[in-house]
Formats: C-alpha cells, sequence, structure tokens
C-alpha cells in the first residue's frame, strides 16, 4: 500500500530536510502515467528533497555559473505535475499568456492515443513561482488551448492575463520556447515548479520512437542519469543552460526496467529494435510548436509548418 503525500512531508520535518515542498491540491488520474506525483513514493520523495537541498547548497558554494544562470522564474505548480508560462519568438506582450505542461497533466484525464484537445474552456489555477522558488501569484486558465498524448505529450492553457499584466504585477517574464531543434551533449535543466527543484544534466540523445503503454511519441529528448526526475516533475519546462530557452517539456521515465509499459517506456529505432533503459527520463521537443500559434497567441492547426497531430 502507497503512503500518503502527508506522511512524507512529516518524516521531512523529522529528517530536518529544509523547507518542505507545498502540499498540492488532490490529484487526478494523470497520477498514474509519466512524471505526474506519486503521493505514495514516500522513500523517493524524501530522499530527492534532501538531495535537492544539498544540491542546491553545492551549487551556491561551486559558483556554478551554468547552473546558476537557470531559476525559477515563470515556472508554475499545478496541482499534479509542472509547467511554465511560455512565449514563442514571435509573441507580443499583450498576447493572451500560455501556460506549457504535458497532455497527461490535464484535469479532464489523459487524452487517449489519437485523441487532441482543442479550445476546451477550463477554469485551472497556476501557483506562479520567482527565481528563488517562491509562490508570488495564482494564474487561471480560460481555456485548454491544445493538449494531447499522440506524437508527443504537451498540453497548452491559455490564461486570463496578458504577458504585460503579469509582468506589470509579478515582475515576471516568460519563458520563451526555442524554435531549433535541440543539440545531443547540451547542457539543461528541468525545473520543477511542484517541487521546487532544478535538475541538472545534459541531452544524452534522441529517441526515434518512445512507446509507452498505449502511447508512441517521437524523437523524444533522452538525459544523462544526472536528471533523475520524479513524480509531480511532468510538464516541466527542460532549459537550454546557455541561452536560458525552453527545449523540450519533461514527461517521462523507465522507472523499473519493464518494457514498453505504463511508467517504463522503451525506445524503438528505425529497424523496429527496442531498448529499455531503466532509470533513465524522457522529454518532448517543442521546437516546431511555434509555427501552430500565430497572431494573438491563437492556435492554428492548419498553419504552414504546423505538424501537431489535428483533432
Amino acid at each position: 500500500m502507497r503512503k500518503p503525500l502527508g506522511a512524507a512531508l512529516l518524516a521531512l520535518a523529522i529528517a530536518g530536510a529544509g523547507a518542505a515542498p507545498a502540499v498540492a491540491a488532490p490529484v487526478d488520474s494523470a497520477a498514474s502515467f509519466g512524471k505526474s506525483v506519486d503521493t505514495g513514493s514516500v522513500t523517493s520523495v524524501v530522499n530527492d528533497t534532501v538531495a535537492s537541498t544539498a544540491d542546491t547548497l553545492g551549487q551556491v558554494l561551486n559558483r556554478n555559473p551554468k547552473v546558476q544562470a537557470v531559476s525559477f522564474a515563470g515556472t508554475v505548480s499545478l496541482s499534479n505535475c509542472s509547467g511554465s508560462v511560455v512565449r514563442f519568438p514571435d509573441s507580443e506582450a499583450n498576447d493572451p499568456a500560455l501556460v506549457m505542461t504535458n497532455g497527461h497533466c490535464l484535469e479532464t484525464g489523459m487524452p487517449g492515443p489519437g485523441e487532441v484537445v482543442v479550445d476546451r474552456a477550463s477554469s485551472r489555477t497556476f501557483g506562479l513561482l520567482n527565481a528563488s522558488g517562491s509562490r508570488v501569484g495564482t494564474l487561471r486558465a480560460s481555456k485548454i488551448a491544445y493538449g494531447t498524448m499522440t506524437d508527443t505529450d504537451v498540453a497548452f492553457y491559455q490564461l486570463t492575463t496578458t504577458y504585460a499584466q503579469i509582468k506589470s504585477s509579478y515582475s515576471i517574464n516568460p519563458l520563451t520556447v526555442a524554435d531549433t531543434h535541440p543539440v545531443k551533449g547540451t547542457a539543461i535543466t528541468v525545473a520543477s515548479g511542484y517541487w521546487k527543484r532544478l535538475y541538472n544534466c545534459n541531452i544524452d540523445g534522441f529517441a526515434y520512437q518512445l512507446k509507452e503503454g498505449d502511447w508512441t511519441f517521437k524523437d523524444s529528448v533522452r538525459y544523462t542519469s544526472a536528471c533523475n526526475t520524479i513524480g509531480g516533475t511532468s510538464g516541466s519546462p527542460v532549459i537550454d543552460q546557455a541561452t536560458n530557452q525552453v527545449v523540450a517539456v519533461n514527461n517521462t521515465g523507465n522507472e523499473s526496467g519493464e518494457r514498453c509499459t505504463v511508467n517504463n517506456p522503451c525506445e524503438v529505432d528505425e529497424s523496429g529494435n527496442v531498448t529499455v533503459r531503466q532509470g533513465i527520463n524522457y522529454a518532448q521537443q517543442i521546437y516546431q510548436i511555434h509555427a501552430c500559434f500565430g497572431v494573438d497567441n491563437k492556435l492554428d492547426l492548419s498553419a504552414s509548418g504546423c505538424v501537431l497531430p489535428k483533432p
């Protein structure tokens, strides 16, 4: 039987691990998939948070400029996942702001294979974080602009506020989505708003196909082992440490070495060969998505260059 999150927080207080993560709202069905939060992983939560405290202290003492260039500013916490306020290269200050997370983090439940959610009303809220990871405000969605788990695992919420209004109220800028394919070896940070933890590693390579249960993702980013992401990091922006741009969205990893099952994705190459990498985690690329959003951040799945799956 899995223990509740409250037990983990009590253990943290006893262990003296520093500030405990904020208690999230009740989780939904996404808790059974990928890197959305698992309220029963008590041991991993305690160990991970202790490690986070040690990592952060080490970063400060070592004055590592690459790591310190990335912060929590613009990231958000969801009830069961992480996310970020993002803009595309052509987005304007007065455009309705967008929050990016995973498709499997939608409050409506995980989209099935081939399912695409477009322009669905939503009043979901997000906790906006500043550079140090403190929650400075609450943002609210007006709709789910787009969400899917087909070919990729991504969702965009349109907010009731603009980028300019967020900047005026909280002095926080959105993160910019890169419009070029990421490169193997790039130093990256996975910034989890849910756990308020920064995972630092490199892009190890790319999976032609990543199969997980009934879902298939294409051209997924594979991390080196240092990014040992846990439940609750789903939807975290994957940030290029050199440019501070978002190059992918964190979503899953192989937990127990099983082959192509939920929480145990496998890689499939062009010839159909299957590789299982236990303990390795993945993200989905987003560099082509900018072509699907036009003036006023309006979604247009028929736009030239837009390759997102359509309803």
